[in-house]
Protein backbone atom coordinates (compact mmCIF):
# COMPACT_ATOMS: atom_id res chain seq x y z
CA UNK A 1 0.00 0.00 0.00
CA UNK A 2 1.56 3.27 -1.14
CA UNK A 3 0.46 6.10 1.11
CA UNK A 4 1.85 9.41 -0.05
CA UNK A 5 2.07 12.37 2.29
CA UNK A 6 3.98 15.59 2.83
CA UNK A 7 5.27 16.53 6.26
CA UNK A 8 6.07 19.80 7.99
CA UNK A 9 7.26 20.54 11.51
CA UNK A 10 6.12 23.66 13.33
CA UNK A 11 7.22 25.05 16.68
CA UNK A 12 5.95 27.81 18.99
CA UNK A 13 6.82 28.46 22.65
CA UNK A 14 7.42 24.92 23.93
CA UNK A 15 5.04 23.19 21.50
CA UNK A 16 6.12 21.05 18.57
CA UNK A 17 3.68 19.90 15.89
CA UNK A 18 4.37 17.27 13.25
CA UNK A 19 1.85 17.83 10.45
CA UNK A 20 1.19 15.41 7.61
CA UNK A 21 -1.05 16.20 4.65
CA UNK A 22 -2.53 13.48 2.46
CA UNK A 23 -4.36 13.99 -0.82
CA UNK A 24 -7.96 12.83 -0.37
CA UNK A 25 -8.83 9.62 -2.19
CA UNK A 26 -11.75 8.27 -0.14
CA UNK A 27 -14.09 10.74 1.53
CA UNK A 28 -15.24 8.62 4.46
CA UNK A 29 -12.22 9.34 6.72
CA UNK A 30 -12.14 12.34 9.06
CA UNK A 31 -10.40 15.32 7.51
CA UNK A 32 -8.52 17.01 10.35
CA UNK A 33 -7.00 14.88 13.12
CA UNK A 34 -4.99 16.23 16.09
CA UNK A 35 -3.42 13.63 18.42
CA UNK A 36 -5.82 10.93 17.12
CA UNK A 37 -8.94 13.05 17.79
CA UNK A 38 -11.00 15.41 15.66
CA UNK A 39 -9.62 18.97 15.61
CA UNK A 40 -12.90 20.35 17.01
CA UNK A 41 -12.35 18.45 20.27
CA UNK A 42 -9.36 20.71 20.98
CA UNK A 43 -10.20 24.03 19.32
CA UNK A 44 -13.27 26.22 18.70
CA UNK A 45 -14.46 27.23 15.22
CA UNK A 46 -12.49 30.49 15.14
CA UNK A 47 -9.23 28.74 16.05
CA UNK A 48 -9.84 25.99 13.49
CA UNK A 49 -10.28 28.68 10.81
CA UNK A 50 -7.04 30.32 12.03
CA UNK A 51 -5.15 27.01 11.77
CA UNK A 52 -6.52 26.10 8.32
CA UNK A 53 -6.03 29.60 6.86
CA UNK A 54 -2.93 28.59 4.81
CA UNK A 55 -5.09 26.11 2.86
CA UNK A 56 -7.55 28.89 1.98
CA UNK A 57 -4.73 31.30 1.11
CA UNK A 58 -3.29 29.00 -1.57
CA UNK A 59 -6.72 27.78 -2.75
CA UNK A 60 -6.51 24.09 -1.85
CA UNK A 61 -9.04 23.99 1.02
CA UNK A 62 -10.82 20.63 1.13
CA UNK A 63 -8.21 18.80 -0.99
CA UNK A 64 -6.25 17.28 1.88
CA UNK A 65 -6.65 15.05 4.91
CA UNK A 66 -4.47 16.39 7.72
CA UNK A 67 -3.03 14.51 10.68
CA UNK A 68 -1.13 16.23 13.47
CA UNK A 69 0.95 14.98 16.39
CA UNK A 70 1.55 17.85 18.80
CA UNK A 71 3.49 17.83 22.08
CA UNK A 72 4.37 20.30 24.81
CA UNK A 73 2.95 23.65 25.82
CA UNK A 74 -0.71 24.60 25.70
CA UNK A 75 -3.44 25.55 23.25
CA UNK A 76 -1.88 28.87 22.11
CA UNK A 77 1.43 27.23 21.30
CA UNK A 78 -0.35 24.32 19.66
CA UNK A 79 -2.40 26.40 17.24
CA UNK A 80 0.59 28.43 16.03
CA UNK A 81 2.82 25.34 15.78
CA UNK A 82 0.18 23.48 13.75
CA UNK A 83 -0.29 26.42 11.36
CA UNK A 84 3.47 26.70 10.77
CA UNK A 85 3.78 22.93 10.24
CA UNK A 86 0.84 22.95 7.83
CA UNK A 87 2.37 25.81 5.85
CA UNK A 88 5.71 24.01 5.63
CA UNK A 89 3.98 20.80 4.48
CA UNK A 90 2.15 22.75 1.75
CA UNK A 91 5.46 24.14 0.50
CA UNK A 92 6.84 20.60 0.33
CA UNK A 93 3.75 19.59 -1.64
CA UNK A 94 4.08 22.47 -4.13
CA UNK A 95 7.01 24.90 -4.12
CA UNK A 96 4.93 27.54 -5.93
CA UNK A 97 2.95 28.13 -2.70
CA UNK A 98 6.04 29.51 -0.95
CA UNK A 99 5.85 33.20 -2.04
CA UNK A 100 2.14 33.41 -1.16
CA UNK A 101 2.60 31.83 2.27
CA UNK A 102 5.77 33.85 2.95
CA UNK A 103 4.01 37.14 2.14
CA UNK A 104 1.11 36.21 4.45
CA UNK A 105 3.62 35.50 7.26
CA UNK A 106 2.74 31.82 7.62
CA UNK A 107 6.31 30.56 7.14
CA UNK A 108 7.86 32.71 9.87
CA UNK A 109 8.50 31.04 13.22
CA UNK A 110 7.46 33.22 16.14
CA UNK A 111 10.59 33.33 18.35
CA UNK A 112 8.84 34.62 21.48
CA UNK A 113 8.95 32.33 24.50
CA UNK A 114 8.57 32.68 28.26
CA UNK A 115 11.44 34.60 29.84
CA UNK A 116 13.24 32.73 32.60
CA UNK A 117 12.89 33.68 36.26
CA UNK A 118 15.88 35.53 37.72
CA UNK A 119 17.48 35.09 41.14
CA UNK A 120 16.15 37.52 43.76
CA UNK A 121 13.03 38.36 41.75
CA UNK A 122 9.50 36.99 42.13
CA UNK A 123 9.08 36.38 38.37
CA UNK A 124 11.19 37.19 35.31
CA UNK A 125 11.04 40.94 35.96
CA UNK A 126 8.81 41.46 39.00
CA UNK A 127 10.88 42.52 42.01
CA UNK A 128 9.84 42.22 45.65
CA UNK A 129 8.39 45.37 47.15
CA UNK A 130 11.11 47.89 48.04
CA UNK A 131 11.38 49.18 51.60
CA UNK A 132 13.87 51.88 52.48
CA UNK A 133 14.02 50.84 56.13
Amino acid sequence: MDVRYWEGIGRRKTSTARVRIYEIKDDNKPRYIVNDKDIREFFDKLTVDYILDPLKKVGVFGRFRITVKVKGGGKTGWKDAIRLGLSRALVRYDESFKPVLRKAGYLTRDPRAVERKKVGLKKARKAPRFSKR
